[in-house]
């Protein structure tokens, strides 16, 4: 059995026009628009698609207000969801969708998951080669500026979850998910395969244990796409919640925006890649582990510096005045 990846993710949100905005400047290609529903794409065929709450094929929601109600994983093939199926068939939950293409079940935290076989696509983009003291690959040539930002795949989703410990415990037994890091009794970084990026899955239990959503999260090529997609968002008026900024334990660059359909979203590029050798680390959780360092309000996408700090005078920044 082999999950691959998020396919699908669902959000309950009943300001479309909010939606429709946010959702294209984030780089999405728009596949839906109408009353019912919002649908859009990442670069390899990842569906995000947007409901109006009340709608009564959405699972239940797991905390009031807009927020994710179904996420929907892919597997490899045919035989890995007829034995996801025999793992999850005896659940109280289990539902058999689209002629059984798409099955699934309620996680401890009250969050409908499904599967199905991965129905995204391959792609090939180019990506910024990074010059360091003992290879550089990039000669002769410069590396990238974006205007923007266009998501290859929705990569990771955190939900804060009533109790960590019965909930990671879900995935890995259930769905063969597999630890990479955790904050003891606080947090687990989950990955889906043994060979993967630092985590597909991350569960969060606060202090006052509650469920809901904290991010989803949106793979882009390299770090230039996450500051040019960041900037360009800040440019059209969208307010950010941290970042740009780095994480120490996935070593990924990021940067949080909030997001009208719910909690919050992040561009993110160059995580760890982990394989079977990978033993989960333990970590206590604080401001220092989730940024290594991180900018407070966004960049200004017409200054280039951070927000509200002021724009450069003069061409050269060494002008003297």
């Amino acid at each position: 059995m082999k999950v691959l990846g998020i396919d699908e993710i669902v959000y309950g949100a009943d300001d479309f026009d909010a939606c429709r905005g946010f959702f294209s400047d984030w780089g999405l290609a728009v596949k839906r628009d109408d009353a019912q529903g919002l649908d859009f794409e990442t670069l390899n065929g990842c569906r995000v698609l947007v409901r109006k709450t009340g709608d009564a094929s959405l699972p239940p929601a797991i905390e009031d207000g807009p927020t994710l109600r179904e996420v929907v994983w892919g597997v490899d093939n045919e035989a890995s969801l007829r034995e996801l199926r025999e793992a999850i068939a005896g659940e109280a939950t289990f539902v058999s969708l689209e002629g059984g293409a798409r099955i699934g079940c309620t996680d401890p935290n009250g969050l409908a998951v499904r599967f199905q076989v991965s129905r995204k696509h391959d792609v090939q983009v180019d990506c910024a080669l990074m010059n360091t003291w003992n290879d550089k690959p990039r000669m002769n040539q410069r590396s990238p500026i974006y205007e923007r930002a266009v998501p290859i795949e929705v990569g990771h989703v955190v939900f804060f979850v009533k109790d960590v410990k019965a909930t990671e415990q879900f995935y890995v037994d259930k769905f063969g998910f597999c630890p990479s890091d955790r904050y003891p009794d606080r947090g687990a970084f989950l990955r889906c395969a043994q060979e993967g990026g630092h985590h597909d899955l991350f569960l969060l239990q606060l202090p006052q244990p509650r469920s809901g959503l904290n991010h989803v999260a949106f793979t882009v090529r390299d770090i230039h796409e996450v500051f040019g997609g960041g900037m360009h968002m800040s440019r059209t008026g969208w307010d950010t919640q941290l970042g740009p900024g780095r994480h120490p334990i996935s070593s990924a660059y990021f940067w949080y925006f909030k997001n009208p359909a719910g909690g919050l979203i992040e561009y993110y590029a160059d995580e760890d890649q982990l394989d079977a050798h990978w033993e989960p680390r333990a970590f206590e959780p604080g401001p220092t582990m989730f940024a290594e360092w991180a900018i407070e309000g966004g960049l200004d996408g017409n200054t280039r510096r951070q927000k509200n700090a002021g724009g450069p005078e003069g061409k050269f920044l060494t002008e003297k005045r």
